[in-house]
């Protein structure tokens, strides 16, 4: 993996020297934009409307608009004089509970390797983070954005997922919230805290796959290897469910007769053996 980043972890009046790597990658596939007649790429041109004419890179600057059409031009030299300290730290401001973090707030996914000479620093703060089951809220510069961040442990190492702000984080209230949960009947309820439970177990990674991605791969090796695409069923999806209950006690016993078809046990507290 490619270092991303390089600096340290605050801890106190520790500073733990890392290396940060990108955590993720999308397997999305690519395409590019074709002219339908020649299938000539396309090209995107950096092309000025007001002088006719397509730039270099050294041409071009940055600017934000605070007034329609009125920019202020921002270069290196003026990001560099940001008034920041600690520009190559990550400095850890409280320990919380992980359950405590919405996951809405999580953005990016690092991982953090010790650098030579902060192995020691490294797994005590590792060590001290397992003990307490904590996790560590952050502030960090990574190249020109200071976002906020969670530190926590994954497989003895450590894992800094950035996090939103607050103030980034869009309000729901609009939103339709449904009906109030007095309307619901009870039975409605009992049929669907059954059907969770009878869906419920350990969480797997490895059993969930990006169906629809191997689905477009094999289309485009069909495709280039000259064979005719065979259209699937599409199923009908209804706006309305119709009758509620039917539809969860159904959904119930469809869920039964799959853990049991599988050898699942139905998951529930494990009875006290006796000595």
């Amino acid at each position: 993996m490619k270092t991303l980043w390089k600096g340290a972890v605050s801890f106190g009046l520790v500073n733990i020297p890392v290396k940060m790597y990108v955590a993720t990658e999308r397997k999305d596939l690519k395409f590019n934009y074709l002219h339908k007649d020649c299938m000539s790429p396309v090209k995107y041109r950096k092309y000025c409307p007001n002088c006719e004419r397509e730039l270099s890179s050294e041409e071009i600057v940055k600017g934000y608009e605070y007034q329609k059409d009125q920019y202020v031009i921002i270069n290196d030299e003026d990001m560099e004089r940001i008034p920041l300290e600690n520009t190559k730290t990550i400095d850890i401001l409280d320990f919380v509970d992980l359950t405590q973090l919405d996951p809405i707030y999580f953005d990016k996914t690092y991982y953090l390797e010790a650098s030579q000479g902060g192995e020691k620093a490294y797994t005590l703060l590792i060590q001290a983070m397992e003990q307490t089951g904590k996790v560590a809220v952050a502030k960090v510069l990574i190249r020109t954005k200071q976002t906020l961040a969670a530190l926590r442990i994954k497989e003895k190492v450590l894992v800094m997922e950035t996090i939103f702000y607050p103030d980034e984080i869009r309000s729901p209230a609009s939103l339709n919230p449904g009906i109030d949960a007095v309307k619901l009947h009870d039975n409605e309820i009992k049929m669907a805290v059954n059907l969770i439970q009878n869906l419920s177990t350990d969480f797997d990674p490895s059993k969930y796959q990006d169906e629809y991605r191997q689905a477009l791969w094999e289309m485009i090796e069909a495709k280039v290897a000259g064979k005719e695409i065979v259209s699937s069923p599409v199923s009908d999806v209804k706006g309305n469910v119709v009758d509620l209950m039917e539809a969860l006690k159904a959904s119930v016993e469809l869920s039964e007769s799959k853990r049991k078809s599988s050898g699942d046990k139905k998951p529930g507290r494990r009875k006290k053996t006796g000595t």
